[in-house]
Parts: structure tokens; C-alpha cells; sequence
């Protein structure tokens, strides 16, 4: 896997801020840092705001009996996440096919100005009922595609791990 190229935080902070939380005590395991399991709850808290900023609400689920299934995630640690300290979350959307979207978060630890993590995502549209993968409504393809046209634009390329895509 390739390492992570450096990446200046004045241009992660170009992607929208979709999470932000103070680290308390209970985040924390026996070596005084945040634990591995808070990291991939905070990117999970984060995409309820992500996925709404593409039409995937709360209203949405209920109205359309659909929803997502994640289908792969990469979790790389950077720099270490202390107690008190603030993180941000920001989402870029790398590309998608008809049922399935390609996505980083970048953690920031704004106390440090360092990029502490990164999660890389592929989840797929679903259809509740049948409890299957199923393309994404126009009204919602439409939306990802602004997204990603826009992310497309940025200076620098996302530290993908090479292996995941649509």
C-alpha cells in the first residue's frame, strides 16, 4: 500500500465539514489515546450528514423503503487523537456506477493542525425490501455527480489505497 502523500490541511479543509466532536475519557483506551473502535464510529456519525448532503435523508429512507450498505472500508491512523482534543471530518466523493459510491473522510485534529486519519468507503444504494443493492434514483445519481465533478476540481489527488473502487 502506498504511503500518504502530505496533504495540507488548508486543502482538506476545501471539502465540506461534515462532523466535528471534542475527545472525552471514554474515547480513550489503556495507552491514553483515542481507541481504534472511535475512530470508525465518528467516520460512521459523519455520514449521516454526508449522505444527506446527496438527498439521502431521514425522510428519504422512510418514503422509498431504501438505504445503503457499506461494503468496504480502510482505516489508515496517522497521528494519534488525545483527550480534549477536537477532530473535524471532511468528505470527498471520488466517483460512482449506477449503485455503488467510492468516498474518503479525512480527520483532522484541529489542535494539532494534523491529519490524524483517513477512511476510505465503498457502500452501495439498497433496496430495503428486498434487502439488495440497487441503483441509485436520478434524483439522487444527479446529485453525486455535481459532487463529484465539483471534488474533481480540487489541486491534489485523494490517497486512495489502490484497491477499492466502484
Amino acid at each position: 500500500m502506498p504511503p500518504i502523500q502530505p496533504i495540507a490541511i488548508q486543502d482538506i479543509e476545501q471539502l465540506p465539514l461534515i462532523s466535528q466532536a471534542v475527545i472525552t475519557e471514554n474515547y480513550l483506551d489503556v495507552m491514553g489515546h483515542m481507541n481504534v473502535r472511535y475512530y470508525l464510529a465518528l467516520f460512521d456519525e459523519a455520514s449521516w450528514t454526508f449522505f444527506q448532503s446527496f438527498g439521502m435523508t431521514e425522510t428519504y429512507y422512510k418514503d422509498s423503503l431504501a438505504g445503503a450498505f457499506a461494503l468496504e472500508h480502510h482505516i489508515r491512523y496517522l497521528s494519534e487523537v488525545r483527550l480534549g482534543e477536537t477532530v473535524h471530518i471532511h468528505a470527498r466523493l471520488l466517483q460512482r456506477n449506477a449503485k455503488r459510491i467510492h468516498f474518503m473522510y479525512f480527520m483532522v485534529n484541529v489542535n494539532k493542525a494534523v491529519l490524524s486519519a483517513t477512511l476510505e468507503s465503498v457502500v452501495s444504494h439498497a433496496d430495503l425490501k428486498q434487502r439488495r443493492t440497487s441503483p441509485y434514483p436520478p434524483e439522487i445519481a444527479v446529485h453525486l455527480d455535481a459532487i463529484i465533478a465539483e471534488h474533481s476540481q480540487l489541486g491534489w489527488d485523494a490517497p486512495v489505497n489502490g484497491h477499492m473502487g466502484v
